[in-house]
């Protein structure tokens, strides 16, 4: 299949995301382009460098797409232990850019079944 960005060129944001996917346990291919820009577009919104923002975005969006047990194999148990905890100060806050992300993964049906079921989609 024909894809324009392909042919257009990656931009360095988007390398960079598919980067930190990829050191995260998920490959680049299985996110959507769509979802990717709406992360590099969120990364405007903060103050940290932007490979920083990524390797923090794409860690979150991993554990979203995996699951908390793939998740850990992946990445080992601090990692994994870290992440449940700011899933869930994610969830309680509600509109940090954590919990955008989060959101990414739920309207794209990339989430988990094992983590949307934590997720109260009503209050999103």
């Amino acid at each position: 299949m024909f894809r324009l960005f392909d042919f257009l060129g990656r931009s360095a944001a988007i390398v960079a995301l598919d980067d930190a996917l990829r050191a995260s346990g998920v490959h680049p291919m299985l996110v959507p382009d769509a979802v990717k820009h709406v992360v590099v577009r969120l990364q405007t919104e903060d103050i940290r460098p932007p490979a920083e923002f990524f390797a923090d975005a794409a860690e979150l969006l991993a554990f979203c797409i995996l699951g908390s047990e793939a998740f850990r194999e992946t990445n080992g148990d601090l990692r994994a232990e870290a992440m449940d905890a700011r899933f869930e100060d994610a969830t309680l806050e509600g509109d940090s850019l954590d919990a955008k992300l989060i959101l990414i993964t739920v309207h794209a049906g990339l989430i988990c079944p094992e983590i949307a079921d934590l997720v109260d989609v009503e209050d999103a």
